[in-house]
């Protein structure tokens, strides 16, 4: 039990996500398949305080900083042309690409700060982090058997 806390530990961390808490969940020899049910459903879930963090963030903090909604509005105004042109495909394969800083955390800003609908950013984002999920684990499983061969 304490090491899946670990996993579901490292996973919300936003600098790695489930990118740390998969490899680390089959390091300590935890089963593979929970090991990626684990990662993937908390990194999901990072999601819905992440939104909500935000949208509290701008009505108490952000309104209050001299002329950031002149900035969000030129965030947005600058992004509503790739939206239309990627829309949630972009924003999917965004956080499916396991590299540093495109994660769940970051989809979820990115949605939040292009104004893009919360239900159908948060499939986008889920999506991705299941894409993001299988790679991890594809690359971690290929090191492990890759080592034990050596």
């Amino acid at each position: 039990m304490h090491d899946a806390l670990l996993v579901i530990l490292t996973t919300i961390v936003p600098v790695s996500e489930l990118r740390g808490g998969i490899p680390l969940g089959i390091a300590l020899g935890l089963e593979p398949w929970l090991v990626f049910a684990l990662a993937v459903t908390t990194n999901i879930l990072i999601f819905f305080p992440t939104r909500l963090a935000l949208s509290w963030f701008y009505r108490s903090v952000f309104t209050r900083i001299p002329h950031f909604n002149d900035y969000l509005v030129r965030v947005r105004r600058n992004g509503e042309p790739k939206i239309r042109k990627y829309g949630l495909l972009g924003l999917l394969l965004f956080v499916a690409v396991p590299l540093p800083i495109t994660g769940a955390y970051t989809g979820t800003v990115l949605s939040w700060l292009l104004a893009m609908e919360w239900k159908r950013s948060f499939i986008a984002v889920a999506i991705g982090v299941v894409f993001a999920g299988i790679i991890v684990m594809l690359a971690t499983m290929g090191v492990v058997s890759i080592a034990t061969l050596s």
